[in-house]
């Protein structure tokens, strides 16, 4: 049995709550041939997916309503074939062995571009990634870093610089800092 669904069916289901980059998502794989649906919540998605169980998916980890998981859980038994990648800033480990557990084929990490998500969506069962073309600096790595233990400690600066072993004044001056490249 294969888990590529067969290649006349193009629906695509995008659940993204920043509206910018999900419209600019939708009109990129309209553009390359795809019948594309949108959501910006878990409920708006799970609805979509029960409603007209599409082919692909693309789900933002962390939406406004909660975790975007519980969209590919849905898609995965709405639809057993059907492929699915999930986007996030906030990349760890954790979350992408869950993702890949609840159903997901790809993990990628944001910004993602509309190639980046077609190459993932549109890859054989078992092809191995190519590495990164430009992988984030370390710098980057550890930004991206503080920044998730800040929200999980719900933006509290002296429970973050705690967690992290790191002086409160220090950890001030990171956030308050733009993201390195």
């Amino acid at each position: 049995m294969s888990s590529q669904p067969a290649p006349e069916d193009r629906s695509l289901l995008i659940v993204e709550d920043d509206r910018p980059f999900r419209e600019r998502l939708a009109r990129a794989m309209e553009s390359r041939g795809f019948t594309v649906t949108i959501a910006e919540t878990v409920a708006q998605g799970v609805a979509r997916a029960k409603e007209a169980p599409p082919a692909y998916a693309v789900v933002d980890l962390k939406l406004e309503d909660g975790n975007g998981l519980d969209v590919v859980e849905v898609m995965h038994t709405v639809r057993p074939d059907a492929r699915v990648v999930v986007l996030t800033g906030f990349g760890n480990i954790a979350t992408a062995v869950a993702a890949v557990k609840y159903g997901a084929i790809d993990y990628l990490p944001k910004p993602a571009d509309a190639d980046d998500i077609l190459a993932a969506l549109m890859a054989p069962d078992g092809a191995k990634p190519k590495p990164p073309e430009n992988p984030m600096s370390a710098d980057r790595v550890r930004w991206e870093h503080i920044q998730r233990v800040y929200e999980l400690c719900g933006h509290n600066v002296s429970e973050t610089a705690r967690r992290l072993n790191m002086h409160r004044r220090t950890l001030q001056r990171i956030l308050a800092k733009r993201s390195p490249r």
